[in-house]
């Protein structure tokens, strides 16, 4: 592979892992200059078929696995096990998301992975992880989101617990993934030595929750479901504006609390002595919310957001991807950014992140064709000649070579 630049380049990372959690994991280091091979079953990852399309692309699919080059290989048939072997030889990572025990029923798990290549970084990305009574167990995100408490106090009071209608256990795992690869490979670079992650996808989303354990063991209260509110600030909530539009305001801090009355004309308010701490303004949060809800529906957004501005607090109009769109803020840190595409042309999409002063990271490819690098990796750089990859298209072993028997 042509150099590309970037902190990690010169960094291999061999991606078998399927949907989401995993291979953005992949994705994420990719962004940084590694080369990551996507390795697919010759039928092809779902994520290809999920979702919104166009001419047959699937932008899950694109935005999920930019950065990689794509060859198919079956592992679960011996030939195919070989060339796993072949690839992560000389890997520093190696993503999976195979149920736990399966990689070891085809001879690839980490024992035998590692013994090969010693410096390996293996991370197993698994709904519950690879020990305990749910390991067996197929898993989602959405089971996560489920089981770690996130569905418990997400939505309304009087309304049913509610799932995000996006990947968030998935991305937060894939982040907490790449963090603690990064981590493995400072480690191996300091002794030598790879070693295994074990990834539970609800582990991640269960820790960013926060002190709930503790709150429980200690106090024993079960956090419910408080809609736009929440359980240990006042004021936050969503107030609509005179011109229709919802707009969010956090006061967290002290100091902006105090700001906050002052704009909407009720220093009064900040000067009664419940309101100099979080536990106060919680016990008087129908007061506050009621004072900064009149102030806001008698306003236009524009007049909201220039009082806020003026008066330095904070307070944000609710996006929708078209308001996204034409955002200065997103425009001016090119948060989303315009790449080409083989099929569709010129695209935008979510740019990486964050922003590095000296070593940025760059979005070079969009989610490979299935198959797309066979030629270059199989027969380039690990030496099959092109029978040899004819007879294991043949065989179904690959897929997607662009060869056939006659050439």
């Amino acid at each position: 592979m042509e150099s590309v630049g970037g902190p990690l380049e010169g960094l291999k990372v061999v991606d078998s892992a399927t949907i989401f959690a995993g291979p953005v994991l992949a994705t994420l280091l990719g962004d940084f200059g590694a080369d990551v091979i996507k390795v697919e079953h010759p039928d092809g990852d779902s994520l290809r078929t999920m979702g919104w399309e166009k001419d047959g692309v699937s932008f899950w699919w694109t935005f999920a696995n930019r950065n990689k080059r794509g060859v198919t290989i079956r592992l679960s048939d011996p030939r195919g096990a070989r060339i796993l072997k072949e690839l992560v030889a000389d890997a520093d990572v190696y993503i999976e998301n195979f149920r736990p025990g399966t990689l070891e029923s085809w001879g690839l798990g980490w024992d035998v992975l590692s013994a090969i290549n010693p410096r390996l970084v293996m991370v197993r990305t698994t709904g519950f992880g690879q020990e305990g009574p749910y390991s067996h167990r197929p898993g989602f995100g959405t089971l996560a989101e489920a089981m770690s408490g996130f569905a418990a106090i997400n939505g309304q009071p009087d309304g049913p617990p509610t799932l995000p209608p996006f990947a968030l256990a998935d991305g937060v795992a894939s982040m907490i993934g790449a963090y603690a690869t990064m981590v493995a490979l400072f480690n191996r670079d300091r002794t030598g030595k790879g070693q295994m992650i074990d990834l539970a996808i609800y582990e991640p989303i269960f820790w960013l929750l926060g002190p709930q354990a503790l709150v429980y063991d200690q106090l024993g209260v079960v956090q419910g479901r408080t809609g736009n509110r929440a359980p240990f600030t006042s004021p936050r909530n969503v107030y609509m504006a005179k011109d229709g539009r919802w707009l969010a305001l956090s006061a967290s801090a002290q100091s902006i609390a105090d700001r906050t009355m002052t704009i909407i004309g009720r220093p009064d308010l900040a000067q009664k002595s419940w309101f100099k701490d979080h536990s106060g303004r919680l016990e008087n949060q129908d007061e506050v919310d009621e004072a900064i809800g009149s102030f806001i529906a008698a306003r236009t957004t524009e007049e909201v957001l220039t009082a806020f501005e003026e008066g330095e607090a904070a307070i944000a109009p609710i996006y929708d991807i078209a308001d996204i769109m034409k955002d200065p803020q997103f425009i001016e840190r090119q948060t989303i950014i315009c790449v080409e595409h083989p099929t569709l042309g010129p695209l935008v999409m979510p740019n990486v992140i964050p922003i590095l002063s000296d070593t940025p990271g760059s979005i070079r490819s969009c989610g490979p064709d299935l198959g797309e690098h066979n030629l270059e990796i199989l027969v380039d750089q690990l030496g099959y000649s092109r029978q040899e990859l004819i007879e294991l298209e043949n065989e179904g072993i690959v897929s997607n070579t662009g060869m056939s028997s006659g050439e």
